[in-house]
This record gives C-alpha cells, sequence and structure tokens, in this order.
C-alpha cells in the first residue's frame, strides 16, 4: 500500500530524502491501511524543533463511533534528533522545503512518510519536464508499433 503525490515530482527539485514515522490514533491507521489517505496538498513544517505534516488528508473510519478522528489535523512526524536539526538548517540557510512524496506502511506494519528536501523548480523546468515526458511516450509508442 503506497500512496503518492505524484505532483511533488513535478513542482520541486527533490533533493535529500528522508523517512519518518507518524503520530496516529487508531482510527487513522485503520483508514490509511484501507487506502483512504491522500497527500497531495501537504507541506511539512517545523514548530519549536518537531517536524509536522500539514494538511494530510486521511478520511474518517467507517467503523469508528464517537472517538473517529478529524479529517485534516497537524500530525507530528517521528524522526532522529541528529535528522531533525539537519533539516531545520539546511530549511533556514538555503530555502529549501519539505515536501512529502509517499505515505506507504512498512514490513512492521507501521505507517511511514518518505520525505525530501526539496526546491521549487522555475517554469522551464517545468516545461522541460513535460517535454522529456512526451519524448519518451512517443519513442515507447514507436517501439511498440515496429
Amino acid at each position: 500500500m503506497v500512496i503518492k503525490n505524484k505532483r511533488a515530482r513535478f513542482e520541486y527539485e527533490l533533493l535529500e530524502s528522508f523517512d519518518a514515522g507518524i503520530q496516529l490514533f487508531g482510527t487513522e491507521i485503520k483508514s490509511i491501511r484501507m487506502g483512504k489517505a491522500s497527500i497531495v496538498d501537504s507541506f511539512c513544517q517545523m514548530k519549536d524543533g518537531e517536524l509536522f505534516i500539514i494538511n494530510m488528508f486521511i478520511d474518517e473510519y467507517d467503523w469508528g463511533t464517537h472517538y473517529n478522528h478529524k479529517t485534516k489535523r497537524d500530525r507530528k512526524l517521528l524522526l532522529e534528533k541528529k535528522e531533525l536539526k539537519k533539516i531545520d538548517r539546511k530549511t533556514k540557510e538555503s530555502g529549501m522545503t519539505i515536501v512529502p512524496t509517499a505515505l506507504y506502511i512498512n514490513n512492521k506494519g507501521l505507517a511511514k512518510v518518505k520525505i525530501y528536501l526539496a526546491r521549487g523548480k522555475k517554469l522551464y523546468d517545468k516545461r522541460e519536464t513535460l517535454k522529456g515526458k512526451d519524448l519518451k511516450r512517443d519513442l515507447d509508442r514507436i517501439i511498440k508499433n515496429s
């Protein structure tokens, strides 16, 4: 089960990756296991030396009671202190952002988020990406037909 943020690769130049755990409630992990989550509009932000994922959507659990969770809330990401300091330093110094690209469940059954330190692409970089995709698609068609 992998929930991807495909737009992140188009909008940002991804530089350095980290795998972070997420602090969740019981009904949230059940909804993620059912595939009812989205990280398309989400981003990460440092608050008081801790990293949070903001705007991550996790649908309410169908069989949840009045203890069900809120669909959009700030969720704490779990990383080592060394990694948190590195991320904080890079975002303050060089103006990089922290972008979540994938939400998945690992072999132990824990929810993880793949985050990247990223730099925003310029308009001409986005055009190059689109041209490259078009060329690759055309080449694949030619190879398939011949």
